[in-house]
């Protein structure tokens, strides 16, 4: 469209920028929300994303980092390739290889563009003075010991662009990358790593120190007998199809993250959980 006087040009090029910097701003709030970021890197009763989010593990409890645009504790400094490296690569901008309690191993599918839209997100919210914890581990265990970690166990990517329908490829994106159910629903060998071979299979113990569920299309260990809709609606509620409500470490994860899904995301999700090999166990 061309407009005749020159002043309306000289506005309308004006206003581009602001306006589609707004929508990859949005788009970013969404990917936070549906990625964990929210809920992880928040402590409770604390600022959101400023970090303090206890995570125990075998090897000694970690503490999320403070994600906000502060530039002494967050990061207010980072490049947006500093970010996009972190969540794919699991590095920091120094190159320190970060413990795998961040799910950098799911995130490396991520495509760039969402990552990007998700650090213009960040950026764009407060900066929040908030010193890091720091972790508290096993006692022999040290920071430099993550890089071979990235070297021996560091899984493929997920497959999600080569699922056979949109919808698929939508919800297997979904579930492993940016949703990374399989960190918590997948059972994990002696040094941390998933069990690839049983995706989504179930684990002796999750975050919270409780079993976590096979959710796999397993008609007797999973979710096998589940019709969509029940799915579709306890990814929205929290409501299992008896009519009792998830608690413990998936609580927030409704709360924060699948309750927030668009109910095309919901259904992609659905789609994705329902195509999966069932598995029994764990």
């Amino acid at each position: 469209m061309f407009f005749a006087r020159p002043y309306l040009l000289a506005f309308a090029i004006l206003a581009l920028p602001a306006s589609a910097e707004q929508s990859v701003v949005e788009r970013g709030d969404y990917l936070l929300q549906i990625a964990g970021c929210v809920t992880c890197h928040t402590a409770e009763g604390s600022v959101p994303l400023a970090g303090g989010h206890a995570f125990k593990t075998p090897f000694g409890t970690f503490y999320s980092p403070n994600i906000t645009a502060d530039p002494q504790h967050g990061i207010g400094r980072w490049r947006e390739g500093d970010f996009i490296r972190a969540l794919k690569q699991g590095r920091a901008p120094n190159g320190q290889a970060y413990a795998p309690v961040f799910p950098y191993p799911s995130y490396q599918a991520i495509t760039d563009e969402d990552a990007a839209a998700m650090f213009a997100a960040l950026q764009a919210k407060p900066a929040v003075a908030q010193a890091n914890r720091p972790n508290e581990t096993v006692w022999w265990l040290a920071d430099w010991m993550f890089t071979p970690w990235q070297w021996l166990f560091m899984p493929a990517p997920s497959d999600w662009q080569s699922q056979p329908t949109e919808e698929l490829q939508r919800g297997r994106y979904l579930v492993d990358v940016l949703g990374h159910c399989g960190e918590c629903h997948t059972p994990r060998q002696p040094w941390g790593a998933v069990s690839a071979e049983r995706s989504l299979a179930g684990a002796d113990e999750g975050p919270d120190g409780k079993p976590v569920p096979n959710i796999t299309p397993h008609r007797e260990d999973g979710i096998g007998k589940w019709r969509a809709n029940d799915l579709t609606w306890f990814l929205q509620t929290g409501e299992y199809p008896d009519g009792d409500y998830v608690g413990g470490a998936m609580t927030p994860v409704v709360d924060n993250a699948t309750s927030k899904l668009t109910r095309q995301d919901r259904q992609a999700m659905v789609a994705d959980l329902q195509a999966r090999t069932p598995y029994a166990g764990p």
